[in-house]
């Protein structure tokens, strides 16, 4: 028999599984919410990172707003967004979106019937959630590519001046007895099998010894001939994707043989699987990657715009120069549409001057065909 006064106070009296009674009704309904969403989210099998993220955008969101989700309202989305698109360092498109995302997926779960936020909302503060982000007020994907134009694919001059100076990082090192010249070189190797095999930050990072097989079609390439990328991007929140990327450059076993065999086991390390460790037996870190990449690029005097990603571009745009089919390529990157890969194409003036020369010789070597001439 539940004996509560009928004259207290419904914030109070509404008890709680357990029969705890709600001391702070507003902080601990929104934190109920948050971790019925997070719920929500793990039974889809979403990432940990996905979902703390998220959550992140929401707390951000209630705090501009300073107030809950039982009171939030279109145009406290619309102020939001124009906060986060001014001051000195406005957020990208994308960011934008990101976060209005979060918004409006937590506002989806809330008005979900199957739950019941809106019946507990009304009983405790007289109203409930709606949901806020419509497409009236939020961003749209309407761009194919909407990354900095200054960020390109380097040369193959670029290229090989960049890793022509990572070696010779190397070789400084060890002639001045550095104690950290191992490291040197692990960087060196690393940012070359970033090109070599198209990878990501994060790919590259998480790569151990293992991850490296035996191509039976490519036995020149010995044990390095398929590099099996456990950590992809995810897609939608789920978890790290797979892929095999087959080793296309000649130099990519010699490269990865002498790291492998003559530095590595230099290191001291926890993990003996692990390719990249540091000297505190860690991991290398993407932070790590993209600082290295920017010393030895501003040392070189490139674009400052350039940044480690463009390793990836890079061995995009060259292995279309070079004629491999565009589907190759697209499997090999692990883009699930052609149309994404095309993006990362920067395919130099030189190679489309050799295409539109070679169709127009073949055009003009065909025998006439009668019909109307202009």
């Amino acid at each position: 028999m539940d004996d509560r006064d009928e004259d207290a106070p419904v914030a109070v009296s509404l008890l709680r599984s357990g029969k705890v009674a709600l001391l702070h009704p507003a902080e601990q309904v929104f934190e109920d919410m948050l971790a019925g969403w997070s719920g929500q989210q793990s039974s889809r099998l979403l990432s940990t990172k996905t979902i703390r993220a998220r959550e992140r955008h929401i707390r951000r969101f209630a705090e501009f707003c300073g107030s809950y989700p039982w009171d939030w309202t279109p145009g406290d989305v619309e102020e939001w967004t124009t906060q986060l698109l001014s001051g000195p360092r406005p957020l990208a498109p994308s960011s934008i979106r990101g976060y209005q995302n979060a918004v409006e997926l937590f506002c989806t779960y809330l008005t979900d019937r199957r739950y019941d936020w809106g019946e507990q909302c009304m009983e405790l503060f007289g109203t409930h959630p709606v949901q806020v982000c419509h497409e009236w007020n939020t961003a749209i994907h309407v761009s194919d590519h909407e990354a900095n134009p200054a960020v390109r694919p380097l040369t193959r001059a670029e290229l090989q001046q960049f890793f022509d100076y990572a070696d010779y990082r190397v070789e400084r090192a060890r002639a001045r007895h550095r104690k950290g010249w191992k490291s040197v070189f692990r960087d060196a190797t690393l940012f070359k099998m970033i090109y070599a095999f198209g990878l990501r930050r994060r790919e590259v990072a998480m790569l151990d010894l293992h991850d490296f097989t035996r191509n039976p079609d490519a036995a020149e390439f010995g044990r390095y001939g398929v590099c099996n990328v456990r950590w992809a991007k995810a897609t939608r929140g789920s978890q790290p994707r797979r892929r095999a990327v087959l080793a296309v450059f000649d130099w990519t076993r010699p490269v990865l043989e002498e790291y492998v065999t003559d530095v590595l086991p230099m290191f001291d390390m926890a993990d003996r699987a692990m390719l990249w460790p540091t000297e505190r037996q860690s991991r290398v870190t993407g932070n790590h990657i993209g600082l290295k990449f920017a010393e030895y690029r501003d040392e070189l005097g490139l674009d400052r715009a350039l940044h480690p990603h463009c390793l990836r571009h890079s061995y995009v745009t060259h292995l279309i120069e070079d004629g491999f089919d565009p589907l190759f390529v697209q499997q090999q990157v692990g883009h699930r549409w052609g149309s994404t890969t095309a993006l990362y194409t920067g395919v130099s003036g030189d190679y489309r001057n050799r295409v539109l020369r070679r169709a127009l010789d073949q055009a003009l070597q065909a025998p006439a065909e009668e019909g109307p001439t202009a």
